[in-house]
């Protein structure tokens, strides 16, 4: 049987050991997903450096001249104001509308970039599935633009 067919939980036959957790749908696995980090790569440090911060989405709107589809997105983060971020999200959320109100997961101290003449100053995270698809991180009921996240 193929790896990415055994049901969740199974052992791989070859190795007798486990198989990693890959994306599944209907209980069966799919494509194996890309392999964690090895242990020990990144420090504490290195997080401690991000600025990683809650941020609400304000307006979204189609970034013209951008090579891939992308909304031009206003995020606010409360007491430390609004940035602009650059995000390839139009296959995810085809009505950019739909992205007004979200409260977001956003690195704030990257330098910022240039997309299709347009400054993308924050970057807002998403999960990165294998189709192709960016779902955005979110939060739960509680947290306010410009909390910190660790």
């Amino acid at each position: 049987m193929a790896r990415w067919l055994l049901p969740l939980g199974s052992a791989d036959l070859a190795t007798g050991g486990a198989i990693a957790p890959t994306p599944h749908v209907n209980g069966c696995l799919n494509a194996p997903m890309r392999p964690l980090k090895p242990p020990a790569s990144a420090t504490i440090d290195d997080f401690d450096r991000l600025d990683i911060r809650v941020g609400r989405i304000t307006s979204a709107e189609p970034l013209a001249g951008a090579r891939r589809p992308a909304y031009r997105l206003a995020v606010d983060f409360g007491p430390a104001g609004s940035r602009t971020s650059s995000a390839q999200l139009v296959a995810t959320y085809p009505d950019p509308a739909t992205l007004v109100g979200r409260l977001v997961i956003a690195v704030v101290n990257f330098p910022p970039r240039r997309i299709a003449g347009f400054e993308s100053q924050v970057l807002v995270l998403g999960a990165l599935p294998d189709d192709g698809r960016i779902p955005l991180l979110g939060v739960d009921t509680g947290a306010q633009p410009g909390d910190p996240v660790g």
